[in-house]
């Protein structure tokens, strides 16, 4: 099992779909949730943040500055280790952002198209929890697309 459950920062500026991504996350056993509305508030909390957050969900159409730049900025400074964008745009942007992640060493696991699909977020979120626990040489856990509700437990 998880030694320490990852920590979660959730940027979205629609409160209706901020409130569903949470209770998602919440069903899938993650409780360290930190919810921002916008870039501005989200940097504020990385800034007060006392480590970094292990993954940051964040829309990529916030009002004050595009997801992928925000990730950009959170990942440079140290507030993040990865990163998976949500939004409402057709999936082959969706896919153009990803590639400029690469090119550009931006540590995006993948991106969800709203609505969002609980199995690909919880496919996503558990790849992350992966991601983490290899970088931090914690015991691994045994995790498969059918079964991520048993993550954090």
């Amino acid at each position: 099992m998880l030694k320490q459950q990852p920590r979660i920062l959730l940027v979205e500026d629609h409160p209706f779909q901020l409130l569903a991504t949470q209770c998602l996350l919440k069903i899938f056993g993650f409780n360290q949730l930190t919810p921002a509305e916008n870039a501005e508030q989200a940097i504020k909390l990385m800034t007060q943040a006392q480590t970094p957050f292990d993954i940051m969900l964040c829309d990529q159409c916030l009002p004050d500055l595009p997801g992928l730049e925000l990730v950009e900025i959170a990942s440079r400074a140290g507030f993040i280790r990865y990163a998976i964008l949500l939004s409402g745009l057709p999936a082959v942007e969706l896919e153009n952002l990803q590639v400029q992640a690469i090119q550009r060493d931006i540590p995006l696991l993948g991106y969800l198209v709203k609505p969002l699909n609980k199995e690909q977020l919880g496919a996503l979120i558990s790849r992350a929890v992966l991601a983490r626990n290899k970088q931090h040489h914690e015991n691994p856990v045994n995790l498969k697309y059918g079964d991520i509700e048993h993550v954090g437990h």
